[in-house]
């Protein structure tokens, strides 16, 4: 493996398009023109390089803490390959926070200008929080993925911050129904999550990194797994409730196609290893969720 393959790997490209599901859905929610829009295109870019940021951050502290190692299931990590060095995934870390930084300073000035400067403050302390998790999920002493909490803050940034946030750069107000198909894109983020951690499995319990799948083996993961489908559906469809005006509205419900194949899969499936091909289906089922509801709402 190259030096360049192997940076290209840490940035995991196969998880970008779920990074951005929620911003698509929140700009599509915000502004019919969304895609004309400076402030879609920054918060685009600052979402992947957070993304970006926190897969080389979990490169980093897992490979530190020795959780990659010979018994871990995926694709070899960069650092775990030895292509590249501690110090130089540790470069790249602070390099992308900053760029993720500026980026999100940027995206905070277009959208609301030097007049709204309780706004601007607000976004600011939460573009930092948001390179702060993204850091500190596996890296670190504290770090809150070997806590099991990696689930609530997938949830909290990929769906309430992704969509909500959004939503309130745009329309400068919050309505309560974007909660919801903000809490499907946070609870599908979280299925990801934990579709990894039931793969990971066995290599975590016996590295010490306690996952919430760790904490509830296996079979109490899959009912947790089949919980956050479930409401991931139940979400949009009382969206769609209070929300139905025209036909194209019901555009996503295709979505619902994938989502329930892929329950019966890993209901059926019980070799963990064999759920790591799910990992990129939900995340481009997400993504493709994000697309067809964005298209019903500006079409």
């Amino acid at each position: 493996m190259t030096k360049f393959k192997a940076w290209v790997s840490a940035a995991r490209l196969r998880t970008l398009p779920l990074s951005i599901s929620g911003i698509i859905v929140g700009s599509s929610l915000g502004n019919n023109l969304f895609l004309k829009t400076n402030i879609f295109w920054l918060a685009i870019a600052t979402t992947l390089g957070l993304q970006i940021l926190s897969n080389f951050a979990n490169d980093y502290g897992d490979g530190v803490k020795g959780t990659d190692n010979k018994d871990r299931v995926g694709p070899m990590r960069a650092l775990q390959s030895g292509v590249i060095s501690k110090q130089q995934m540790f470069k790249g870390i602070v390099c992308t926070a900053i760029l993720a930084l500026g980026l999100a300073i940027s995206l905070i000035y277009v959208s609301f200008g030097k007049d709204n400067f309780l706004y601007s403050l607000f976004f600011f302390i939460l573009g930092l929080a948001s390179i702060v998790a993204a850091i500190k999920y596996t890296m670190g002493s504290s770090a809150y993925g070997y806590r099991g909490l990696g689930d609530v803050f997938v949830f909290l940034f990929f769906g309430l911050v992704s969509v909500v946030g959004c939503f309130f750069l745009y329309t400068k107000n919050v309505e309560l129904v974007v909660f919801l198909p903000a809490t499907t894109i946070g609870v599908l983020s979280a299925a990801v999550l934990n579709l990894n951690n039931m793969r990971d499995y066995d290599n975590d319990k016996n590295s010490g990194k306690n996952t919430l799948v760790v904490k509830l083996g296996i079979q109490r993961a899959k009912m947790y797994h089949f919980t956050l489908l479930i409401i991931s559906m139940l979400c949009m469809l009382v969206y769609l409730f209070y929300t139905y005006k025209k036909p194209m509205h019901l555009l996503f419900l295709l979505s619902f196609i994938p989502i329930l194949f892929h329950f019966v899969k890993v209901f059926k499936t019980n070799t963990t290893e064999l759920l790591d091909p799910e990992l990129k289906k939900v995340a481009l089922t997400t993504f493709l969720l994000s697309i067809l509801f964005s298209l019903g709402q500006i079409l």
